[in-house]
């Protein structure tokens, strides 16, 4: 099935494992909590267990550089798409409240960034992360 929109998630290539993993489930709970219809039925087994919904189109995840990741953010902004951004400054907070914190006290284009996600229409998403790799 081919979808009219795309999820992008970004990360930064040199992060730990557990930090990049983190990083994108931070980032795609964003998506699901702000566009609507992403998510889908839940699900269930033969057996009749039910689970929880899910996202229900693809999340590509990209890798990139720290410059690639800020040009990215740049264009995200420039093109008006729902952005969520993940700071290197929230892997020391404890919680939501101190993670906007963080991310309020920076200027936009001072953001040390480590990931982001974007959502919007297949073809200007494309345009937006050209250049990346999808993640390894």
């Amino acid at each position: 099935m081919r979808f009219d929109t795309k999820i992008a998630i970004v990360v930064r290539e040199d992060l730990a494992t557990w930090q990049k993993l983190n990083v994108t489930a931070f980032l795609s709970s964003a998506i699901a909590a702000t566009v609507d219809d992403i998510i889908g039925a839940p699900y269930e087994d033969a057996t009749g267990n039910t689970y929880l919904p899910m996202i229900r189109q693809p999340v590509l995840i990209y890798a990139a550089s720290q410059t690639s990741l800020t040009q990215v953010h740049q264009r995200a902004l420039t093109r008006n798409f729902p952005t969520a951004v993940y700071i290197e400054d929230m892997f020391t907070t404890t919680h939501d409240e101190a993670n906007r914190a963080t991310v309020h006290a920076v200027p936009a284009d001072d953001l040390p960034l480590v990931g982001l996600a974007i959502y919007g229409p297949r073809n200007p998403i494309d345009k937006t992360v050209k250049g990346l790799s999808l993640h390894p």
